[in-house]
């Protein structure tokens, strides 16, 4: 028997926006991403992946069949969405650290998207009949170039001009809109004008490319990282282009704050519901000098579903240090949700 593939009209989601039901997600289409892409990428590789400047996006030219597998592990594991290895991916990376050539850097963010499609091909071949996943592409925040933590604080937005943030984002989404994504994961954003800038890149750049936000949160239970008022936010990007946005949501941080942080956020808002997404990590913290640590914290996060469904969440998933068993797990939780909800 096959695992589980798309459970709902994914065309319908990104045509509708992700939202139908009652506020309390009863009637809803649940959407199961990924996990960690980096973490389960460590299963199949032997080299160190945590702490170097591309991250896990250096395999993309160093092993791509250890990339392929990674993909394939999520989609057995029941993922709907697969998200390409580019959280870390940029033309200037490749072209410094990879010593690529721009058009050669440009070429392999593209190609990051066709790994992704062999996997689901591959899948689609071990499993007959499976509903085709989607392909997210991953686009990491600033921050994330900077290999200093920042995109966990948002500090360079105090520096840093939209101009040069919105013309650094450009080429990679530009890559990924080309190569065929089916629609874009603006991931880790951690403050208001670097959300604004892409959603308003895609607005007048990308008109036929949908995408979801996510953004990276303080530990406070209310606040973006850069220390804005995430719900205000979040309802700001949405109606700043609703059209544009899948779902608006959190990711990469703990399990037990995402609840903190959405709910009641679509209070008020009965005619026009943001639609959801939280992919958390594990529980643990990514130090620059230390790694991963507070491990002591770790959180099994797929005690945590119903209650996030029932809060309206639509896409859910996790993301560092979450492995593809974890996304059997979640899966799981979402399937005995839907069977109560009938």
């Amino acid at each position: 028997m096959a695992p589980p593939g798309i459970t709902s009209s994914m065309e319908n989601r990104l045509g509708e926006g992700g939202s139908s039901g009652s506020a309390s997600g009863s009637g809803k289409d649940i959407v199961v991403l990924d996990g960690g892409f980096a973490t389960q990428l460590s299963c199949h590789v032997e080299q160190p992946i945590d702490g170097d400047v591309l991250w896990s996006a250096r395999f993309l030219s160093t092993d791509q069949e250890a990339v392929i597998d990674t993909h394939l592990d999520f989609l057995r594991a029941g993922s709907d969405v697969i998200m390409t290895n580019t959280y870390q991916a940029s033309v200037g990376l490749f072209v410094e650290h990879l010593k690529l050539t721009e058009a050669q850097s440009y070429g392999l963010i593209k190609q990051s998207v066709d790994l992704a499609r062999t996997a689901v091909k591959r899948y689609e071949e071990e499993f007959p009949g499976a509903r085709k996943p989607l392909i997210a592409g991953s686009v990491g925040p600033y921050g994330a170039s900077l290999h200093d933590g920042s995109e966990y604080t948002g500090a360079y937005a105090k520096t840093t001009s939209t101009d040069v943030i919105r013309d650094w984002h450009i080429p990679r989404i530009k890559a990924l809109v080309e190569a065929g994504v089916d629609l874009l994961a603006l991931e880790t954003i951690p403050c208001k004008v670097e959300a604004e800038t892409l959603v308003t890149l895609l607005k007048e750049q990308f008109p036929n490319t949908r995408a979801w936000l996510s953004f990276s949160v303080s530990t406070d239970g209310k606040s973006t990282a850069f220390g804005e008022n995430f719900q205000e936010v979040a309802r700001y990007c949405y109606d700043l282009h609703p059209d544009k946005l899948v779902a608006v949501g959190v990711n990469c941080t703990a399990p037990r704050l995402i609840e903190s942080f959405i709910s009641g956020i679509n209070k008020n808002r009965k005619d026009k519901p943001i639609p959801l997404v939280v992919y958390p990590n594990s529980g643990e913290s990514y130090n620059v000098e230390l790694g991963w640590i507070n491990r002591d914290k770790c959180e099994p996060v797929e005690t945590y579903v119903h209650k996030w469904l029932d809060l309206g969440v639509t896409w859910v998933g996790g993301c560092c240090r979450t492995y593809a068993i974890d996304v059997t797990r979640i899966r799981r939780e979402v399937e005995l949700w839907k069977q109560k909800q009938n």
